[in-house]
């Protein structure tokens, strides 16, 4: 058996289990568990340090998972933008593959909690219609593999879907979102990236919430891939308890970097249901981006978005003052140390240009306070 095979089969899995590693009773998680699966691989349990701390509400089920009624189980509506089984199209030129509803790890706050911890991964059949539909839809040039994570999927299963991809020929981009690399940093082998390597480009996005996963072997992982040539992003979602502080978040961006993984979404977390309880403040995510902007490399500031609830896709967010006011004549600009400056608008000549609607109606509507339409 693989080494990473047998990292994943050590995983904790059952209540029991748990209670002899951190001295959880079972029975406040049996009925948890039997909704929404945990697993919890040796090097995410090696980095929990006390009870309650940011690794632990990760991963450790929580009773207030089951509180949560009244949200949606699919938030994002990706069950109704889903043309044929596994495939989600809600942008015009991309799409998202859904290969496997295995993970690593079980998050207890993820958007597919419907979803994740089924057996079993993308069959045959299922991997044709979605090829099929991909080649009758040119205009799609980016596929996101995603799930579950891809990468628990067997070399041979990820070369299989790879080589069908890389058969469309107005396919150009691969994206995989994988929490693998922090979770279970065996599964990066020598093997795996040679694989990737065939089939480029392939961009990954790699998910990390906090700056304690950056742990030596895992740093070590995102380094083979990186000299496999893939570029490396990290998703971060912005989580109650865990790293809804600016310091921390500044640690996290500054780890990814060492890493040689560019921050790139800082998500507000999604409306789903037994996950509400991690959700913070729309302000507090704002405040997070302030202390970042200017305070540290640009390279370590990450996209702040909203995933809109009813399948609206991502939307920037940024604190309204950058932008203090736009018209014809130039911007007010507000720096990270709290400086007014004008940008002058260039002169067209008398030439009339089409307006920046969105951002003027924004910036009249709010005064000093206007909020530039993203």
């Amino acid at each position: 058996m693989d080494d990473w095979k047998k990292a994943l089969a050590q995983s904790v899995v059952k209540p029991k289990d748990l209670a002899a590693h951190l001295g959880v009773d079972p029975k406040d998680i049996e009925e948890i568990v039997g909704d929404y699966p945990m697993r919890i691989t040796p090097t995410v349990l090696a980095t929990i340090k006390a009870k309650g701390d940011a690794i632990w509400k990760q991963v450790v089920p929580d009773p207030a998972e089951m509180e949560d009624f009244e949200a949606e189980d699919d938030p994002l509506e990706e069950d109704l933008m889903s043309p044929v089984p596994h495939l989600v199209h809600r942008y015009p030129d991309r799409v998202l593959l859904m290969v496997t509803n295995q993970c690593p790890i079980y998050c207890r706050f993820c958007t597919r909690k419907r979803l994740v911890g089924k057996p079993g991964f993308l069959k045959k059949g299922e991997l044709d219609r979605a090829i099929a539909y991909l080649r009758e839809h040119t205009e799609v040039r980016d596929v996101i593999l995603s799930g579950g994570d891809p990468l628990l999927l067997p070399d041979h299963l990820l070369e299989r879907v790879l080589k069908a991809l890389r058969s469309i020929p107005h396919l150009e981009l691969i994206r995989i979102g994988s929490r693998v690399p922090g979770s279970l940093p065996q599964r990066i082998t020598p093997q795996l990236c040679e694989i990737v390597k065939q089939y480029h480009p392939i961009y990954m996005n790699l998910h990390f919430n906090h700056p304690d996963e950056l742990t030596p072997e895992v740093k070590a992982a995102c380094g083979m891939l990186a000299d496999a040539g893939v570029p490396l992003g990290a998703q971060t979602v912005l989580l109650r308890g865990v790293n809804d502080d600016p310091e921390i978040m500044k640690r996290l961006m500054h780890q990814l970097l060492l890493a040689r993984v560019k921050p790139y979404y800082l998500y507000q977390a999604d409306l789903t249901k037994g996950t509400n309880h991690f959700r913070t403040t729309v302000e507090t995510g704002m405040e997070i981006i302030r202390a970042l902007q200017g305070h540290t490399s640009g390279m370590a500031v990450p996209h702040f978005v909203i995933d809109a609830p009813g399948g609206g896709g991502k939307i920037p967010i940024l604190p309204p003052e950058y932008l203090v006011h736009l018209d014809e004549d130039g911007a007010i600009l507000r720096n990270y140390e709290n400086k007014t400056f004008r940008y002058p608008q260039p002169d067209n000549g008398g030439r009339r240009e089409l307006p920046m609607v969105g951002a003027r109606r924004a910036a009249d509507s709010c005064g000093d306070g206007g909020y530039e339409d993203l």
